[in-house]
């Protein structure tokens, strides 16, 4: 399979290309050969999203935008398993998370077609100003034009309509570079939206190297708003070169998740099992630090050890599989050196650590410090740290002391404490006896320090791909 980027509704699939395999993870099987987008590629797509925007897409009405957002979601729904295969595939995520994947995609579309048609304003009282007797003035909520969108490989479908299906349903034309590990669910979206009646020119797919065509993209005078999901050090070079766009960036966590000693610790064990481990720990939000109070700890661990080596690892195209490979080798080295390096400091591996190609065991350690990567940092890996910990004002300080601030999970009968500890965590959303890997896709999503600027879920994300106008009538 050779897949190319597409512009303005037609594919470029030329022979004489750059082209880039992607492989299977798991087995490194070849899923497809990209032909490599250019600069000159980059400037026709922004050309295209640029004049359909300001021909067509500023001009549709909402109720039309909604209808293409439903078609696709019922495309999407019909194809599920053929998606849920190619996300397998290309990002080795096990098959029954791959199926979950498409499930919530094909939700955001339905969230999205549902707010196109409530994007409202509001009248404004100029009378409440002396001076302004016989003036109306309203706002209305207008498109911003071209979107960047930039997406990461853990949730290629997903994460992709958080960007693509608000930018849609407020009007916008979009611009969208896929990560390279994961190009073809990507490919195949772009054709969906098509297929459901997408003006061509409305989403453009650039299938290229962040290093040739991410930073034009970033810096180019046609484009409003970028809208990124990765990497720390990725997102703090967008910011600088973004200039005066509108930017939401989703940066990456270390989650915290805290279990007070009021609660049954057996009924919190399989959800900390696949909050760690699910998709390998690649997951923003995925549970990698597990504060546990101290009369607790012993107990907990024992279970959670035991579930956690109960999971079936291998091939994740098989129905069975709990756990799959890492993204790459080199991810998977770095995440081995992490452990290595927890352990030359003091830490216990209490389960997993083995390295064999891309597939790291599930890792449990305990006994680390503030100081350790596997807890100051985002490991983006399938490691997870369980702490005990004595009192309420300490948990808090450790989970505060962090530069991420993305999402936590805090574990009690006590409702008072409950909010109490939600309100002093330095957190862009806490869950109350959940599990910080939850989400939906209609709350409002995104994290505070250097997790992250902006939101996204739906309806926050639709706000923010509109700028707010100002209209005033005196009324002479």
């Amino acid at each position: 399979m050779r897949i190319g980027s597409i512009i303005n509704g037609i594919e470029n699939n030329e022979k004489n290309r750059d082209t880039l395999t992607v492989r299977n993870p798991y087995n490194q099987e070849q899923v497809a050969e990209i032909t490599l987008a250019n600069k000159a590629d980059l400037e026709n797509a922004i050309d295209q999203s640029f004049e359909t925007f300001h021909q067509t897409m500023n001009k549709m009405p909402a109720y039309q935008r909604s209808n293409i957002l439903r078609r696709t979601a019922e495309l999407l729904e019909e194809r599920k398993e053929e998606f849920a295969k190619t996300i397998a595939k290309e990002a080795g995520k096990p098959l029954k998370f791959s199926r979950g994947e498409v499930d919530r995609s094909v939700q955001v579309l339905r969230f999205a077609s549902e707010h196109a048609k409530q994007i409202s304003s509001e009248v404004i009282p100029m009378d409440a100003a002396v001076g302004g007797e016989n003036r109306l003035g309203f706002t209305k909520r207008v498109p911003l034009g071209v979107v960047a969108a930039i997406t990461p490989f853990n949730f290629p479908l997903n994460l992709s309509l958080h960007k693509l299906a608000p930018a849609i349903a407020a009007g916008n034309t979009i611009v969208f570079k896929p990560a390279e590990k994961t190009p073809v669910s990507a490919y195949m979206l772009a054709k969906l939206f098509h297929e459901a009646g997408l003006p061509k020119g409305a989403l453009n797919l650039v299938l290229g190297l962040g290093e040739e065509v991410g930073d034009p993209l970033v810096e180019h005078d046609k484009v409003q708003k970028i809208t990124f999901t990765g990497s720390l050090p990725v997102g703090r070079g967008i910011l600088k070169k973004a200039g005066f766009k509108k930017v939401t960036l989703e940066l990456g966590s270390n989650s915290p998740n805290i279990i007070f000693e009021d609660v049954d610790t057996d009924g919190v064990v399989n959800d900390l099992v696949k909050g760690a481990f699910a998709f390998s720990g690649q997951v923003c939000i995925s549970a990698q630090r597990i504060y546990v109070h101290h009369s607790k700890f012993d107990n907990f661990l024992k279970e959670y050890v035991k579930q956690t080596e109960a999971l079936s690892t291998g091939d994740p195209l098989q129905e069975e599989t709990d756990f799959g490979p890492m993204i790459d080798e080199e991810s998977a080295e770095r995440a081995k050196l992490w452990i290595d390096d927890a352990v030359s400091k003091g830490a216990k591996i209490e389960t997993g650590g083995d390295l064999s190609g891309t597939m790291l065991t599930p890792t449990i350690l305990t006994q680390v410090q503030n100081d350790m990567k596997v807890i100051a940092e985002e490991v983006f890996a399938p490691i997870v740290s369980v702490i005990p910990f004595e009192s309420e004002e300490e948990v808090i300080k450790l989970s505060n002391d962090s530069i991420y601030g993305l999402q936590a999970g805090v574990f009690t009968k006590d409702i008072n404490r409950a909010l109490r500890v939600a309100d002093q965590l330095e957190m862009g959303g806490v869950w109350i006896n959940e599990i910080s890997t939850y989400r939906q896709d209609n709350h409002p999503y995104g994290g505070v320090k250097q997790s992250g600027i902006g939101r996204e879920g739906v309806k926050y994300a639709t706000e923010d791909m509109t700028e707010l106008k100002f209209i005033g009538i005196n009324l002479k």
